[in-house]
């Protein structure tokens, strides 16, 4: 592009001071190209303007830079937050799972030994779980989930892997209610393993303890014997583990001991129980035994005629007939 006259630049203006002032330029470039490409000097002077020159780009950028971190920093701190949240999730549902996966095992334990059980004393019994539980001051009562339809009948012994735990009291058609052995109304015969000695078991108010209160004085008793059912009453099977001693005292008469027994059963832990099909045989006398007779077959038609009653032998026939056994 042309340039006018009118212009006013210092370095293309019009006469002889511009032309002089260019002419000047020109050679004061050329003697800076040749002195750079001969003596390299000036790659020094310019990494020492460098040097000035780079902290103003520095402070210029900051801004930008301080930005960007911050949106970085932003979204990293999201996404670790993002992250973390994941985790806590997936440890929550992780323990979930393990707390799951050991009351399963710990069930699959207890369900093992009610078979262990069923299968050592070849038993006639029936699976149920507890789904309800009334421990009050004066009723210790657990809700079955079998009932009428599922051939339940009131005296069923119940019991656990460890011992008794009670027995049925009241059927329903589809659950059951079970009288704890430590309901205050609740009295089970026992005998004493070590030493034989019978007695009476009773329920407490306690709820965990069973009570022995008319023990003589004279027996055999010490802390830690097992008692088991004695099968006195027609009602618990002998054999069953029903507690341990606990304590032994003289009542206030002292004309008895009173004992205090922990049950063997686990009567506040247990979820799986058993109900026993074979009951213990009714105490008391025998039942009278039939009448013995002929067979039936043997027996008279009273429609048939009256046999022929057979003639006597004549006097002479059995005096004649004497002799000849006789002397000769």
């Amino acid at each position: 592009m042309a340039l006018n006259r009118d212009d006013q630049s210092p370095l293309f203006a019009a006469g002889v001071v511009g032309t002089l002032r260019l002419i000047v330029y020109l050679a004061l470039a050329c003697v800076l190209m040749v002195l750079d490409h001969r003596g390299g000097w000036l790659p020094s002077v310019r990494y020492g303007l460098s040097l000035v020159v780079e902290p103003v780009y520095r402070i210029a950028g900051l801004p930008s830079q301080g930005f960007h971190a911050a949106t970085v920093a932003f979204a990293d701190r999201q996404r670790l937050t993002d992250q973390n949240q994941r985790l806590r999730e997936d440890l929550l549902l992780a323990n979930a799972k393990l707390n799951r996966m050991a009351s399963v095992a710990e069930q699959n334990q207890r369900l093992k030994e009610l078979l262990d059980t069923q299968h050592s004393l070849s038993l006639n019994v029936q699976l149920a779980r507890l789904i309800g539980v009334d421990l009050g001051s004066f009723r210790h009562r657990i809700v079955l989930n079998v009932g009428a339809r599922d051939k339940v009948r009131p005296g069923q012994v119940v019991i656990d892997a460890r011992g008794v735990m009670g027995q049925i009291v009241e059927v329903l058609p589809t659950t059951s209610v079970a009288m704890l052995i430590t309901d205050p109304n609740h009295a089970i015969p026992v005998t004493i393993e070590r030493t034989g000695l019978r007695t009476i078991a009773y329920g407490s108010r306690a709820g965990d303890m069973l009570m022995l209160p008319n023990i003589p004085v004279s027996a055999d008793v010490q802390v830690g014997d097992k008692l088991v059912t004695s099968g006195l009453g027609g009602r618990f099977p002998p054999g069953f583990p029903v507690g341990e001693i606990r304590d032994v005292a003289q009542t206030p008469s002292g004309t008895f001991l009173s004992a205090q027994a922990r049950p063997a059963a686990d009567l506040d832990r247990s979820e799986d129980v058993l109900l026993l099909h074979d009951l213990a045989e009714n105490a008391g006398p025998p039942e009278p035994a039939q009448e013995a007779g002929p067979p039936a077959s043997l027996a008279p038609d009273p429609n048939a005629p009256p046999a022929a009653t057979p003639a006597p032998a004549p006097t002479g026939a059995s005096t004649a007939a004497a002799p000849a056994g006789g002397a000769p």
